[in-house]
């Protein structure tokens, strides 16, 4: 971008000339009166807030200090985009740069962590990094990196924009951590309880109400492996879609990158997907599971993945969906894997497990509102991302774009 396409008032600057590195350390934070350090770990990807941090009582070798106002920046991977706003003092870690305004009547310091969360200033501090297993960018790097610089009734401008956006989106994160709070305390009420306030009764697995049963999976669900990966089968002709460990997350498919390999007609016969069959783990994120919605017709999948299948219409697979991530929250498949590196649930260990089953009605009921519950959540995302997007083209504008 040239001088003449930048607003009037405007003028680039490099970073180092409105902005500088603190100094400020202590020896001793502790006797100094400073009760908190702070240090990558602490720091969220793309939050300004910090939210979490450590008591310097504890011990810590830290010595960069950090006043209220000043914006910490994670020199170490880059990438992570990793800054924040001090709302208190305390001691950082030397992986963490300080960095405050020079003059705030030619750089509001408001303003200043906004500008360190563009795209622009984090390439630059990318592609300065050096190192290949923890890269980190200098100061000196740093300071050559060239922005518009607003004139200052732009900024305050820009500023009232930034912040309303922000809070927004903040608004919008608090909201969905209660929700999914709120969500998981749903699910220990509908799974040990149920919606019908029953009397609770003993049972195998606890306490449940009444008229539940309690079942081996393999009698209400059949329980099949896929196919095992081969090099045979990747490179001979005829290849066909299918589910890996990879594409299974809790509640979803992944679908950007959908392998392929051979099957024959009696393998598709036994290994294919139909609507309602719940895809779980067998090994590593044991029991993390996602039904399968005929996304991508005539799919099969291998045999890292159990396919579970209804053996009747009196269950509602939804139903047994949330209850495997009821389980995993209880640490049910825990119990049964072992505290292994890598734990895997065989096939005839998943058919044994013993799991809670209500009515057909009450399983629908359940599943319906845990829906309700998940349909808030991502209302709440989705004006999160709007929120995000308006603070990305408003922060764009600190480089002197003129389409905010």
């Amino acid at each position: 971008m040239t001088e003449k396409t930048l607003k009037p008032g405007w003028r680039r600057v490099k970073f180092g000339d409105v902005v500088r590195l603190s100094k400020a350390r202590s020896q001793d934070p502790l006797a100094d009166g400073i009760e908190r350090y702070v240090g990558l770990e602490h720091l969220e990807p793309g939050d300004l807030r910090i939210r979490r941090w450590g008591k310097v009582a504890d011990g810590v070798t830290f010595t960069s200090v950090f006043q209220p106002g000043q914006v910490l920046f994670g020199k170490r991977r880059a990438y992570q985009r990793k800054v924040a706003v001090a709302d208190f003092s305390g001691v950082c870690s030397g992986d963490i740069y300080v960095l405050e305004t020079k003059d705030a009547q030619v750089l509001l310091p408001e303003l200043l962590p906004f500008i360190c969360q563009t795209d622009a200033f984090f390439d630059h501090a990318v592609g300065t990094s050096a190192g290949s297993l923890s890269p980190r960018t200098n100061w000196t790097s740093l300071a050559d990196f060239e922005f518009a610089l607003p004139a200052m009734d732009d900024q305050i401008r820009l500023l009232v924009l930034l912040d309303a956006v922000r809070e927004v989106y903040e608004a919008c994160t608090r909201a969905i951590a209660d929700a999914r709070h709120m969500r998981r305390a749903a699910f220990s009420h509908f799974f040990e309880r149920g919606i019908n306030h029953e009397e609770r009764v003993a049972t195998p697995i606890g306490e449940l109400p009444a008229s539940w049963v309690v079942a081996s999976l393999g009698n209400r669900y059949e329980v099949q492996l896929g196919k095992m990966m081969s090099e045979r089968a990747r490179s001979s002709l005829g290849h066909t879609p299918y589910l890996r460990n990879a594409n299974v997350q809790w509640n979803r498919l992944d679908l950007k990158d959908v392998a392929e390999m051979a099957f024959s007609s009696k393998e598709k016969e036994k290994f294919s997907l139909r609507y309602g069959d719940i895809l779980a783990c067998e090994g590593r994120h044991v029991g993390k599971s996602a039904m399968w919605r005929e996304e991508i017709p005539g799919a099969c999948y291998q045999k890292a993945l159990h396919r579970l299948r209804r053996l009747s219409n009196d269950d509602d697979p939804r139903y047994l969906l949330h209850c495997l991530q009821y389980y995993s929250w209880t640490a049910r498949f825990v119990a049964i894997t072992g505290e292994t590196t890598i734990p895997h649930l065989p096939a005839e260990r998943l058919r044994a497990m013993l799991f809670p089953f209500p009515t057909l009605r009450e399983q629908i009921e359940i599943a319906d509102e845990i829906e309700r519950i998940d349909s808030v959540i991502a209302n709440l995302e989705g004006r999160q991302r709007s929120a995000s997007c308006v603070l990305s083209l408003a922060m764009e504008e600190c480089n002197g774009r003129q389409n905010v």
